[in-house]
């Protein structure tokens, strides 16, 4: 029997009902070799009552069977108990939800990516009766013949007999040639493919049918030109132009009656602006105006939007409410009256959604001539709207019903007379008195409207169309061509088919699940044993919680909780059940598999061993703590009578581990820590060799845990009696080891008294005529760590020699690095400080001391003079390199008492310096520099309009090559970023980087390179941070103008995508605008 390896002190001891603990029952067999009924009731917890209440599994009562299954009404995440959905949702996608909802509702099409545009301008000419029948009567041969047209015609037949919801528009667009992942215009798509079918159906030899599209969508225009002297229209007035909608504009204006008294308005030609009359022989005032002609059976209103602003060289798009009617008589407003009534229903409205001009989302609301029923047309989501365009309750369009609002002119203001074309028309009695229902919208796009037709001032042309393409057929209308109607029919076919085998395997499923889970609750109902005479069987429980969760369980497997003996030991109680003969039963005739493990099988023998175990881990328990108090006395020096050597933190660790039952691999190796590798007593003054001595007992008792834990390592419990000697190898170690310690430390301590004021880097006055030299600031940094007190493990400075190698070039043998810079103060020459590195300048003392310190050659020593330039005269050209003093750093108080002389103080280096290897050297430092990929700037973005001169200083000393942090952080004055850029980046991609980081937009950002703003031009935004000398680690400061007015990114990033593609391509390279025969594509 297993017992574990812990106890814990907050964990209660189990008991019987009589008070009497496990344990104690143990020892009670272990004492007299006897095991009763009763204990045996006690120790597999046969006692306890039937549990009925507890939300989980209790492991610690066999007869507890809650928590296999959840409440009546529960479901879990998994398994038999999860959600009907979830077991649904494993058969794959239910074709039956992509089923129309009835005959009557139309069906949609597919969003491909950015085919919206088109997808509505489909919808449009499908649910046009007129336009649909003519497609359906073309030839089959002309269908054939043209790729374009047969996909067209097929995706109608599909909209019109397909039993599904939507239907996938990829042929269509991919005949086309369309880019799927571009958005368009759709007044743009809708002219090209009324162009392209009016070509197609050329090749009908059917007359009408050559001329459906501009039967239906044809008007003619005229632009006339009248000559204010001579009232006579000029020659080009009476040229016809047709069109297939009018392009009517929107900005100013707030109806459509108002923007058709627009498009006809008359322009006054004067001034520069005359015309030449022929009749006159020269140029005279005149007007110009637009005549309508004649009117198509289907109007297109095309509202402009989209303006230009010239300020901005942006396009903008005009949301303001637009009101158009339901009914709209254009009878006054031909050039010439018509005789018959022309009245349009509003018959589909466009609508173009989202802020952006070359964004957004198209959608169409359509009304169905059948039953008079308005049907939004989203993509695949078709909304059934009612007997209004917008629905009732439409938040983003208002109705104005002429029952309740009717269009009521002011008093005085009736309108007795219409001014159209340039002719006075007086209107009917009606149009003053007939009431009509307006509709008001932001997004409204393009307008569709139907000729109304009368019975007897239509017969003709009715009876004309039925003979030709029968495009109105009061019943029925013209059925969609027979081979597609017969693919479409197969296609539904096959389709309700698969709905009905999906809807069979959905009825399966849930028949096996609901089957399944009522057997698990009528097992469970039954598998309690009631009372301790009754006989039972035992079973694991991690079977029975499978059995109860898994849809299709396995056999059953009793093999877990059996011991070697074939039994139950008293160990696993924790994994068994209590199930009645009538359950086990069930189960067993079900599933199959065992073993079969009844009431009586448990295990003696293993009973037998648990309890001796118990109660040799007491008598463990009870030694260890009477020797954790001996610990604590020895740890405070207290226990004086000691024997043997172990380790200090050892015996700390020892005393602070709980008490176990049995000792762990943690008790062995006391003695490890102070053994050395030659297998003796380690010195006490070697690292983590602190040891304490311990009694004979303690010492023994120690030693057969260590080897009971790990017998074969001899090594890690070596035995030290209190008279054994230090290894004496390990002290001589130790002694040298000091001894180098104590000598360097010396060494450290006297160059720092020899290089005292370069130690604490004070500036040292610099002489004129004086002998100096130059050593690497690198090395003179590297040297003050090294020779620091505070400074621990610092790394050694290399030798003076290879160091001043490094600084001649191996072409010429000349100096690498040019002279520090001088600033006088005070009268006083010193050294210039600088970030950068370069050179230091030493005494002649510093420079022999380092010498003869760090293995250098005297005579190769770097020298310097500082001379004045007058005397410079006497020195050889060419063997010394002159360097001036900078007057930069100069005070006005330094500027003033400088004298002439001090002015013109230069240093002089040996060797000189090679400027021809420092040239190339800075050309690829300059050339890395410029080609940078990938590296990050910092720009701070400053609030106000002077930049705070702590960053401008930051600014200048930045350094490239140290690692940044590429989280966004605030400062006192702002906040900064890190952007990743390269040298080709564009300043038009840094301010588009900064828009989205800070919210400013480009034409407001002014950027500054330390004190130097960068001047950009519009035109210049496309020059590169290499051109503009923008390097890797610059810090970039940003202040924001406030000029222009703020706007969202989306819609710049939109307008850059779409002006590069959508602009200078277009429909460019699809079949929409090729010219060649559609025949041979």
């Amino acid at each position: 029997m297993s017992r574990p390896t812990t106890r814990s002190k907050n964990k209660r001891q189990r008991q019987g009902d009589d008070g009497v603990s496990t344990s104690e029952i143990l020892r009670k067999i272990n004492a007299t070799g006897e095991i009763a009924d009763d204990d045996i009731n006690q120790l597999y917890m046969i006692w306890k009552p039937v549990c009925s209440g507890c939300r989980v599994n209790t492991k610690d009562n066999p007869n507890c069977f809650c928590g296999l299954v959840p409440p009546a009404n529960g479901v879990r995440k998994s398994g038999l108990w999860q959600k009907m959905s979830d077991f649904l949702q494993a058969l794959g996608p239910d074709p039956s939800k992509d089923l129309r909802a009835s005959a009557d509702a139309p069906a949609g099409l597919t969003n491909l990516g950015a085919t919206c545009y088109a997808n509505s301008i489909l919808q449009c000419l499908y649910m046009n009766k007129s336009f649909r029948e003519g497609i359906f009567s073309v030839e089959s041969d002309v269908l054939k013949q043209q790729p374009v047209f047969d996909q067209l015609a097929r995706l109608f037949v599909q909209l019109h007999a397909s039993k599904m919801a939507f239907i996938d528009s990829s042929p269509f667009v991919k005949t086309l040639e369309l880019d799927n992942g571009v958005q368009q215009d759709s007044h743009e798509f809708l002219t090209l493919l009324l162009s392209l079918l009016e070509r197609c159906l050329n090749q009908s030899k059917v007359p009408q049918a050559r001329t459906m599209v501009q039967d239906l969508f044809r008007g003619s225009v005229s632009h006339v030109t009248t000559c204010s002297q001579c009232g006579k229209d000029s020659e080009a007035s009476l040229k016809m132009e047709d069109f297939y909608e009018l392009e009517l504009n929107v900005k100013g204006l707030k109806s459509l009656d108002e923007s058709l008294n627009d498009y006809l308005s008359i322009e006054e030609l004067h001034g520069d602006n005359q015309y030449f009359c022929e009749s006159c022989k020269t140029r005279v005032d005149a007007t110009r105006s637009i005549k309508l002609r004649s009117l198509p059976d289907v109007l297109n209103l095309q509202l402009k939007r989209c303006v230009f602003l010239p300020k901005t060289t942006m396009k903008k798009k005009i949301t303001s409410a637009f009101s158009f009617p339901a009914e709209l008589n254009m009878r006054q407003r031909l050039s010439e009256p018509s005789l018959s009534e022309l009245v349009y229903v509003l018959s589909a409205v466009l609508i173009h959604k989202g802020t952006g001009v070359n964004s957004g989302h198209y959608i169409a609301h359509i009304k169905d001539e059948n039953t008079g029923q308005w049907w939004e047309f989203d993509d695949e989501q078709v909304t059934n709207l009612g007997d209004h365009p917008f629905g009732e309750g439409s938040s983003s369009s208002t109705k104005r019903s002429a029952n309740t609002e009717p269009i009521v002119y002011p008093a005085g203001t009736e309108p007795e007379n219409s001014v159209t074309n340039g002719t006075i028309h007086s209107l009917p009695p009606e149009s003053c008195s007939s009431s009509v229902e307006t509709f008001s919208s932001t997004d409204a796009y393009m307008l569709m409207y139907n000729l109304k037709r009368s019975r007897n001032a239509g017969e003709n042309r009715s009876n004309q169309m039925e003979r030709g393409l029968n495009l109105a057929s009061p019943q029925g209308g013209v059925p969609p061509p027979s081979h597609l109607f017969e693919e479409i029919q197969n296609f539904n076919d096959s389709y309700l088919d698969a709905c009905g085998q999906y809807n069979l395997r959905k009825d399966l499923e849930l028949k096996s699940i609901t089957e399944r889970r009522h057997e698990v609750r009528s097992v469970l109902s039954e598998a309690t044993v009631r009372s301790l005479e009754e006989p039972f069987y035992w079973i694991c429980s991690d079977w029975l919680r499978q059995w109860a969760d898994c849809i299709a369980p396995p056999v059953i497997d009793n093999t877990p909780i059996q011991c070697m003996h074939g039994k139950i030991p008293v160990s696993k109680v924790a994994s068994i059940k209590r199930l009645s003969a009538k359950a086990w039963d069930q189960l067993l005739a079900k599933y199959g598999g065992g073993p079969t493990l009844a009431s009586g099988d448990h295990c003696w023998d293993c009973l037998i061993d648990g309890a001796r175990t118990v109660v040799c881990a007491d008598t463990y328990r009870d030694r260890r703590e009477s020797m954790k108090q001996l610990a604590r006395d020895i740890l405070d020096g207290n226990c004086l009578d000691g024997n043997y050597y172990i380790s200090r933190a050892w015996l700390q660790q020892w005393w602070k581990r709980k008490v176990l039952d049995a000792p762990s691999e943690a008790d062995a190796g006391p003695t490890a820590a102070i053994r050395c590798p030659h297998g003796h007593l380690k010195p006490e003054q070697a690292a983590g060799a602190k040891r304490v001595l311990v009694p004979e007992n303690f010492w023994f008792f120690l030693y057969e845990d260590a080897v009971s834990v790990k017998p074969d390592d001899h090594l890690g419990c070596s035995t030290f009696p209190s008279d054994s000697r230090q290894c004496s190898d390990c002290s001589d170690e130790l002694s040298e080891v000091a001894c180098l310690e104590d000598s360097l430390r010396l060494v450290k301590q006297r160059q720092r008294q020899n290089h005292e004021k370069l130690f604490f880097a004070k500036s040292t006055p610099l002489s004129l005529n004086c002998k100096y030299f130059l050593v690497p600031s690198s090395w003179i940094s590297k040297w003050r760590n090294y020779i620091s007190q505070s400074i621990k493990n610092s790394d050694k400075p290399e030798t003076l020699d290879t160091v001043i190698d490094s600084l001649l070039c191996d072409k010429h043998s000349r100096l690498l690095e040019r002279p520090p810079e001088l600033v006088s103060r005070r009268g006083t020459t010193i050294q210039k400080e600088s970030s950068t590195g370069g050179l230091t300048i030493i005494t002649e003392n510093d420079w022999k001391c380092f010498s003869e310190e760090w293995g250098g050659t005297e005579a190769k020593g770097i020298s310097a003079v500082i001379e004045n330039i007058s005397s410079a005269g006497n020195i050889l050209s060419g063997s010394f390199e002159e360097m001036p003093i900078c007057e930069d750093q100069l005070s006005p108080h330094d500027k003033v008492n400088n004298d002439s002389d001090c002015r013109q103080t230069i240093i002089k280096t040996c060797p000189e310096i090679c400027e021809d290897c420092i040239g190339e050297r800075e050309s690829c430092e300059l050339m890395r520099k410029l080609n940078y990929c990938n590296e990050d700037i910092c720009v701070i973005f400053v609030r106000g309009k002077e930049v705070p001169r702590s960053i401008l200083e930051a600014s200048k000393s930045v350094e490239t090559d140290r690692r940044v942090s590429k989280r966004s952080r605030k400062t006192n004055n702002g906040s900064s970023v890190n952007l990743k850029v390269s040298a080709s980046t564009s300043l038009y991609q840094l301010k588009m980087m900064i828009w989205e980081s800070f919210g400013v937009v480009k034409e407001n950002q002014i950027l500054q390179k330390g004190a130097k703003t960068i001047d950009i031009d519009i035109d210049d935004e496309c020059a590169t941070l290499a051109d503009v000398n923008i390097f890797a680690g610059d810090q970039i400061i940003v202040r924001d103008s406030e000029i222009h007015e703020n706007r969202d990114i989306a819609d710049e990033l939109s307008d850059q995508k779409m002006d590069m593609q959508h602009t200078e391509e277009g429909f460019r390279g699809t079949l929409l605008t090729a010219n060649v025969s559609l025949q041979d594509v």
